[in-house]
């Protein structure tokens, strides 16, 4: 008995370690993801420069300039209560997107700039977003469109 509790251990152990159970983590790793390049809830946007500082703080400048990014200045309860929402389908033709209004300044480069000193226009507004939601409780991992 002891010895197949200490077999059902290691072989725990060892998918842990592969990597095969714990299929949470990916998703937090894209939800961690999601809040860095998406979520600025104190943020009031709106202008150049805080698409400069802000895409360079939150690490999208590093290899290449990235081209398009949405900052949603909202709560992330707001956020994620989007997630409730009724499905809807995504760009990649999954079922798992869900679409809500918030406030959001997206970010883009104005093509002339190099990394790292990338360049960026800005643009304030209340509109609709999508955004795919993974998991259980379902947390956004994506920001579609």
């Amino acid at each position: 008995m002891a010895l197949q509790r200490i077999h059902a251990l290691l072989l725990l152990l060892l998918l842990t370690m592969l990597g095969l159970v714990q299929p949470s983590y990916g998703q937090d790793r894209m939800y961690q993801r999601f809040l860095r390049q998406h979520v600025d809830p104190e943020g009031t946007g709106g202008n150049d420069a805080y698409c400069n500082l802000m895409m360079q703080r939150r690490k999208m400048t590093v290899r290449q300039c990235k081209h398009v990014n949405t900052f949603i200045h909202e709560d992330i309860w707001n956020i994620r209560s989007i997630c409730s929402t009724t499905n809807i389908q995504c760009k990649n033709g999954k079922m798992n997107c869900h679409e809500g209004v918030v406030k959001v300044t997206d970010c883009r480069e104005t093509g002339s700039s190099r990394t790292p000193n990338c360049r960026y226009r800005a643009l304030a507004s209340t509109r609709r977003v999508v955004i795919a939601c993974e998991g259980n409780p379902e947390m956004p991992v994506h920001f579609d469109r």
